[in-house]
């Protein structure tokens, strides 16, 4: 049980001599919903779920019988694929990057609806909070750049797309070689996955703490200022949390087709 949630049924505030419940991991552990044998299905896996279904379900309905002058669920669909297409795919990419608009645009809706997640009544939780699914995003965005880099350069170019660069002293080379190859194999799918995690972790904690906060205060004396500060700074992290969100959304998807243009384009 979260901590904002064990406060509130506990009617616990400052001046009932109990302590401070200060969310911690806490707040990201769910009991399971079901268990079958060691596989506990939990709240976070529901979520994911269901933000699969809304996501195919949009564009499946926007997109299934598309009409020359649009109706409104394609329109917004449109202005959606448009904007990866547009503000990423090309801009980053190019001409090419029209074939894997579908792709970037599956990931970011994906991304940003399961980060909207925390702020859904009844849902309240950022699913990417928990590492496997950003570890799960980002892998597949490593594969997919792994993939493209060894289909357009062959193995051997491939290799070379990954760790060599043109004109290096020779004493340099064996050090550029494993500073590049532990940036593109390594250090790109790990630092894709902590930022999206830890963005949305941060602030999710954050968002309970003044919650928590606000309701521990609660009393009648001088202390009811300080709850009602403490409420509106987690309205403020609210409202603030719509905008990362979206960034971080932006962000993951822009930092794929970066990847993506990388493994189309010759090496250094």
């Amino acid at each position: 049980m979260s901590a904002h949630t064990l406060l509130a049924e506990s009617g616990c505030h400052i001046n009932h001599d109990c302590a401070f419940p200060a969310p911690g991991l806490n707040s990201f552990d769910f009991k399971p919903i079901f268990s079958i044998g060691s596989f506990d299905f939990t709240k976070p896996m529901l979520l994911a779920i269901i933000c699969v279904v809304l996501v195919v379900g949009f564009f499946w309905a926007a997109f299934n019988k598309p009409k020359l002058v649009p109706g409104k669920l394609q329109l917004v669909g449109e202005i959606g694929y448009n904007f990866v297409a547009r503000s990423i795919a090309r801009e980053v990419i190019g001409k090419k990057g029209d074939k894997y608009v579908p792709f970037l645009t599956s990931i970011f809706f994906f991304v940003w609806i399961m980060n909207v997640m925390s702020i859904i009544p009844f849902a309240q939780f950022p699913a990417n909070s928990k590492f496997a699914f950003p570890v799960a995003l980002a892998a597949l965005v490593f594969i997919t750049y792994m993939y493209l880099t060894f289909k357009t350069h062959g193995f051997r170019g491939g290799v070379k797309n990954l760790v060599w660069i043109e004109g290096l002293p020779k004493f340099l080379v064996p050090l550029i070689v494993l500073l590049e190859f532990i940036q593109n194999v390594i250090t790109r799918p790990f630092t894709l996955a902590v930022r999206l995690w830890a963005n949305m972790f941060a602030g999710h904690l954050l968002i309970v703490l003044f919650s928590v906060a606000s309701w521990y205060l609660l009393t009648p004396s001088f202390l009811s200022a300080v709850a009602g500060g403490s409420f509106v700074l987690a309205a403020g992290m609210t409202a603030f949390e719509l905008l990362i969100q979206f960034l971080q959304a932006y962000i993951f998807t822009l930092l794929a087709s970066i990847y993506i243009s990388g493994a189309l384009e010759e090496g250094h």
